[in-house]
């Protein structure tokens, strides 16, 4: 007669996965560089820039705006950018070159629940990337996003299309530091045309228009618009939502996990 399995043994599909997803959140915690980088690194240029007197500032050539406000968007990018283009990537790109993926399809736990364990926690670091800049800049007197839905639409299409070229980067990369070198090289030049360097109402209208096609420029013309109070313009949107498209579908014809 057979001995009636443990609770412990049979798991049910949810509490296994909760179980994958909270044991690689230590993992992630141990070596928290992405984190680190897309959480610390915003919120401390916000405390920078806060304190500066001049960026607190309305200007003219801003159209009555302050520095503070246009980088509100444009560290949210940089959190959901690092993200998507290296925090997704290496971790996915590690397991499948150490065998992991592959050692998984043999347990009761496939291979995809890794994938979508790291898109959880990935996901949910970007909401407290988020969440924590923009109470950040409400404690140095710059208003939140006045037009709700249109900025969580924004930051929905954002995560979308840079996690979309965050797997597709796992997909093609042979290692860990491939991939981090592949996400480095996108995110800087990225970063550059979302304004990180110097927003893009200050950008002369050649640079505007090439940021208006890539798509941490298009997220942070969608957010900036919604946090004055406008839709986000549907060029925005659909830039974004192209490259969710063509990168989402790329990853998924590309990806091998092994």
């Amino acid at each position: 007669m057979t001995a009636p399995l443990s609770s412990s043994e049979v798991r049910p599909p949810g509490s296994a996965f909760r179980k994958l997803v909270l044991v690689e959140t230590k993992l992630q915690l141990r070596t928290p560089v992405a984190m680190a980088l897309s959480l610390g690194l915003p919120v401390l240029l916000l405390i920078i820039f806060g304190f500066v007197p001049q960026f607190n500032e309305p200007m003219a050539e801003l159209n009555g705006l302050t520095v503070l406000s246009l980088y509100a968007p444009i560290l949210g990018a940089f959190a959901v950018g690092f993200l998507g283009l290296v925090g997704l990537s290496m971790p996915l790109a590690g397991y499948r070159e150490l065998g992991v993926l592959r050692r998984m399809s043999c347990t009761p736990a496939p291979p995809s629940w890794m994938l979508a364990a790291q898109l959880v926690i990935n996901l949910a670091v970007a909401v407290v990337a988020l969440v924590v800049i923009n109470l950040g800049i409400k404690a140095f007197g710059v208003g939140g996003p006045q037009n709700v839905g249109g900025y969580a639409l924004a930051v929905f299409l954002s995560v979308a299309a840079l996690f979309a070229i965050g797997l597709w980067i796992a997909a093609i990369a042979r290692s860990a530091n491939v991939a981090n070198a592949i996400g480095q090289i996108l995110f800087y030049p990225m970063m550059f045309f979302a304004g990180l360097y110097f927003p893009r109402e200050m950008m002369p209208s050649i640079l505007r228009h090439v940021s208006d096609w890539t798509p941490l420029g298009a997220a942070v013309k969608a957010m900036q618009a919604a946090a004055e109070g406008s839709f986000p313009p549907v060029q925005s949107l659909l830039v974004m939502l192209g490259y969710a498209v063509v990168f989402g579908l790329a990853a998924v014809k590309q990806f091998k996990w092994e």
